[in-house]
């Protein structure tokens, strides 16, 4: 069954930008609830897509904001909890909003956006969270696909670009958690996969990890942003007990660079144990093919960023 109105909650954020632009690309009809509709500005310039404002975590709001849509995508997740949003609020409890509105709008295609190893005993609350929403998923009743990607990678990503920002401006970085271990994917290749998996019913009830072709430490992926963006900077690990005070520390300054549960979370490494899923192809991309364009000094952004700043 093809799906021609999908929800993508989360849609105004970095997965979901990609995921809406791809849908759009296939003269799809997109629907992306949000708070604000000032949030999503970066989807004005796309045809076919309404942006509504609501709370998606009251699921009579959501409910009557995708009236008529017959497939969803839920990307919504945070990796720090705040004073209004706890992981419980935003993963969880938004989960079960998107359950019920699907519910009563008679849609059966759900695609979730999980995490890897996500587990509702796992030794973060971001990855029980996380874990707790899959849980939800699976005893739906829905027609149901999970994901689970490692770190994600792309242009305007939260993650090798904010290793670059620092390196910028530390000539040593002192870094908490350096011998843990990523294997990085690509945000497009995230994105394709969930746009595969919309019409292909052999995906319906599976849980899929997504991860890149190679596995980095901490310390080698610092290394690398730094170096793509055009400086060498010496990086010190630091022991358990620095690296929960420098946690600590980060917790309580705007933007909360690193908290103690996100290393809790790297006590279990981000890494798949299989390959890229075949039926949604491959091989999937590796950073050295892709970062170079956009973190180097001299690289270009994704062509939809580029448009966007040309044309002011």
């Amino acid at each position: 069954m093809k799906h021609d109105k999908i929800v993508v909650l989360g849609g105004s954020g970095f997965v979901g930008r990609h995921v809406v632009s791809a849908l759009v690309s296939q003269e799809r009809e997109v629907i992306v609830p949000t708070r604000a509709r000032e949030h999503a500005k970066a989807l004005f310039l796309l045809p076919r897509v309404q942006i509504p404002e609501v709370d998606v975590r009251d699921a009579a709001a959501l409910a009557d904001a995708i009236h008529g849509a017959d497939a969803m995508i839920n990307l919504i997740g945070v990796l720090h909890e705040t004073r209004r949003a706890s992981f419980t609020d935003i993963h969880v409890r938004v989960t079960e909003a998107a359950i019920e509105a699907c519910r009563r709008n008679g849609i059966k295609r759900l695609i979730q956006m999980s995490a890897l190893h996500a587990d509702p005993g796992g030794p973060s609350a971001y990855l029980r969270s996380k874990g707790e929403a899959e849980t939800r998923v699976a005893a739906s009743g829905l027609d149901w696909t999970l994901f689970q990607p490692s770190v994600i990678f792309g242009p305007d990503d939260r993650f090798l670009n904010l290793f670059a920002g620092l390196a910028k401006f530390l000539p040593v970085i002192y870094l908490a958690g350096a011998k843990a271990r990523f294997q990085p994917v690509h945000v497009g290749d995230v994105a394709a996969a969930m746009i595969a998996a919309l019409d292909e019913e052999s995906t319906i009830g599976q849980r899929y990890p997504l991860c890149g072709p190679k596995v980095y430490t901490l310390r080698e992926l610092v290394a690398y942003a730094s170096a793509q963006a055009g400086y060498r900077r010496r990086i010190v690990g630091l022991p358990e007990g620095l690296g929960k005070a420098q946690a600590w520390v980060f917790e309580h300054l705007p933007g909360k660079l690193l908290t103690r549960d996100n290393l809790l979370s790297m006590r279990v490494d981000s890494v798949c144990n299989c390959p890229f899923p075949a039926v949604f192809g491959g091989p999937p991309r590796a950073m050295e093919d892709t970062v170079p364009g956009y973190l180097s000094p001299t690289g270009e952004t994704d062509s939809f960023s580029v448009y966007r700043r040309r044309r002011r």
